[in-house]
């Protein structure tokens, strides 16, 4: 026999803040009551706020009470410096109540009494009590508290009104009102070699799955934009990895030939190699095959937009053509100031845009650079290679190792050369007081391909491979 409780669905109701959704897999649910907690500046206020007017957008009505010495009219002063304020929405829609007075002289019993007027009052299906440090010093107990936690819940919960919590992360183990509460958000700002960063965790979410883990966060003037976390938001493809027959052309006659007739199509590759040996050069005559069949996409960290295409042009290779009509799109990101999800969330949204076909994602030092803990950004890698080719993009990643001439070879993201299917290198190597260029294949995987190691040209026409290697004797004497 089916228990009835497990046939009841309740709704869920968006949070309205970018990101916040996908990582509660839905929104909160109606009538539950959430508690956001954090030090002072770590967005509490915002995030409140910004689901208020975001409620109301769509149609609800929200309540705000507020138990802080702050009146609600500076507080409105700060907020309308976001675009997410709106003050047509005041307040018939977005009701402001200062309750600290009704707290301090009444206690938790008069709080309650005045939230159930308001909420009947206003007809609110989002509450937010803001202070719940407040309430702690005003309640004789946790007891108490307890109490008034299971009031809320028992007076909101039948008719369907979300109840959001704020209050500092003040004591040790966050109180009753934590324990007793459907859902608990975190919200930090830390401080990790000299730089700082505002993050996002769900610490408890009941009725459902969220988005395990610490999520980048920043406030914009749009608001609070939080980023989840690539590796846990694609922990698994969208799709099936349907595999392809299909070559694609890398746009070099003889490196084709080398590949066995150009890369397999919906696979990733690695182009690695020291800094000036040509590797952007390569991708550039991969993108140049771009066509309304197989857009492409540029996705760099170090070579703006313009530059990218003079360059290009300067060897023969026409980029601005293909961007002209469309089929080849450039975007560039500096790496100061990036947040490595919203990178990956960046790159994914513009594949899934154009329905790219043709990626050079151009320098994964980038990726290294824009992570908070320099360990994640081979695993953020490896969920961006399964989801690329399971969307079937043929993807091209170029890497910088860090020494210029030698046999050795340092792959600089841990994990990414197992996942990669084919690997090429790009090397100098020292002859009669000149360098060389030397271009090699690692592996193909799932392909014949040639072994053999050819000296790599740049010409005023583009790359070009030599039959020969630069020399007499075994390639080996000119690496070491």
């Amino acid at each position: 026999m089916t228990d009835e409780a497990d046939c009841v669905q309740v709704d869920r109701v968006p949070s309205g803040l970018p990101g916040l959704d996908e990582i509660l897999q839905g929104g909160f649910f109606a009538g539950g009551v959430y508690v956001v907690r954090g030090a002072p500046g770590t967005g509490k206020t915002i995030l409140a706020n910004q689901a208020c007017y975001r409620h109301a957008a769509r149609g609800g009505k929200a309540l705000y009470v507020t138990l802080l010495a702050e009146s609600p009219l500076r507080m409105l002063g700060n907020l309308a410096r976001l675009r997410f304020f709106d003050p047509a929405a005041i307040p018939h829609r977005v009701y402001y109540v200062s309750a600290l007075r009704v707290l301090e002289e009444g206690g938790l019993s008069a709080l309650m009494d005045l939230i159930r007027g308001e909420v009947g009052r206003h007809a609110a299906t989002l509450l937010v009590l803001d202070g719940l440090l407040s309430t702690e010093e005003a309640g004789a107990s946790d007891r108490i508290l307890r109490g008034f936690m299971h009031a809320l819940q028992d007076h909101l919960g039948p008719v369907g009104c979300v109840t959001l919590l704020l209050g500092d992360s003040g004591r040790p183990d966050h109180g009753g009102e934590q324990n007793m509460a459907d859902g608990v958000i975190a919200l930090d700002d830390t401080r990790r070699d000299g730089q700082t960063g505002r993050g996002l965790e769900i610490v408890k979410f009941r009725g459902s799955s969220t988005l395990r883990g610490r999520h980048s966060m920043r406030i914009t003037d749009e608001g609070i934009v939080t980023y989840p976390r690539i590796e846990a938001l694609h922990e698994r493809p969208s799709q099936p990895d349907k595999g392809s027959d299909r070559r694609l052309s890398v746009g070099v006659p003889s490196v084709d030939a080398m590949l066995g007739d150009g890369l397999p199509a919906g696979t990733t590759t690695l182009v690695l190699g020291a800094t000036g040996t040509g590797k952007t050069l390569l991708g550039a005559h991969f993108l140049a095959g771009s066509s309304a069949a197989e857009p492409g996409l540029h996705f760099g960290f170090y070579e703006q937009p313009e530059r990218l295409l003079q360059n290009a042009a300067s060897v023969g290779l026409d980029l601005a053509g293909p961007a002209r009509r469309g089929d080849l799109e450039v975007l560039w990101y500096p790496t100061t100031g990036q947040i490595l999800d919203d990178l990956g969330g960046q790159l994914l949204r513009a594949v899934g845009r154009r329905g790219v076909k043709r990626l050079l994602v151009d320098g994964l030092g980038g990726y290294v650079e824009a992570a908070d803990n320099p360990a994640r950004a081979g695993k953020v890698l490896v969920a961006l290679v399964h989801e690329l080719r399971a969307q079937g993009v043929t993807t091209i990643y170029t890497a910088e190792t860090p020494n210029l001439v030698g046999a050795e070879v340092v792959v600089p993201v841990p994990g990414v050369s197992v996942v990669v299917d084919n690997m090429t290198l790009l090397r100098f190597a020292e002859y009669r007081a000149r360098l060389h260029r030397l271009f090699s294949i690692v592996k193909i995987r799932g392909s014949a391909f040639d072994p053999g190691m050819r000296e790599f040209r740049i010409t005023d026409k583009g790359i070009t491979l030599a039959d020969t290697l630069p020399g007499p004797g075994h390639p080996e004497r000119l690496l070491y």
